[in-house]
């Protein structure tokens, strides 16, 4: 079964709550943990934010994110957005910004625990990326986890996906400041040709 995949307007909200399930996806995230400070998403875990999200989706002028169907299961996710939206981000030693282009960043993948290993993940990536470039972006990251054959990592700790996910979703690594955490990037081509 193809896979197809769609922005997270409003109406799409109640297929999200399915996909995260009671757990927000991981430990209550509900997809804020860039969006706000350490100390505020501690106290608005779970409820909060998952409050915070969907009046995010509701009153948004852009989805901050995709949706990824199998038929009519919801099966992945992926946040992309403006990296200004993403505080949390600039405060970060590891990702702290590159260079002052106005970037859009993926910031979260999730897929349904039946469907992984299945390069879904890629396939989200590149439609986070086609969706920010259309919008206007110069230029779109992420923040994927490189794990060298061998390395092992919970699921929930790689939910910023894995770098050969990026790589085959035409990512090129533009910085790394820590061993397993680089920064990689698609470039929108018309900005590339002067």
């Amino acid at each position: 079964m193809k896979l197809e995949i769609h922005p997270l307007t409003p109406d799409r909200w109640h297929d999200l709550e399915a996909l995260f399930g009671a757990k927000g996806a991981c430990s209550g995230c509900w997809c804020m943990w860039y969006r706000k400070s350490a100390k505020q998403f501690a106290v608005d875990k779970y409820e909060t934010n998952r409050q915070d999200f969907h009046q995010l989706v509701t009153r948004s002028g852009t989805p901050p994110g995709l949706l990824g169907y199998m038929g009519d299961q919801p099966v992945a996710w992926v946040a992309v957005a403006p990296r200004r939206e993403y505080p949390r981000l600039a405060n970060s030693r590891v990702l702290k910004p590159v260079d002052d282009t106005p970037v859009w960043s993926i910031t979260c993948l999730f897929v349904e625990k039946q469907h992984r290993n299945m390069g879904l993940s890629a396939q989200m990536v590149d439609a986070a990326a086609q969706f920010a470039l259309h919008q206007g972006a110069p230029a779109v990251e992420g923040y994927p986890h490189d794990l060298k054959q061998g390395d092992r990592q919970a699921d929930a700790f790689v939910w910023t996906g894995l770098l050969g996910g990026f790589l085959k979703a035409g990512f090129e690594e533009v910085e790394r400041r820590s061993p397993k955490r680089p920064i990689v990037r698609r470039v929108r081509k018309d900005t590339l040709d002067g």
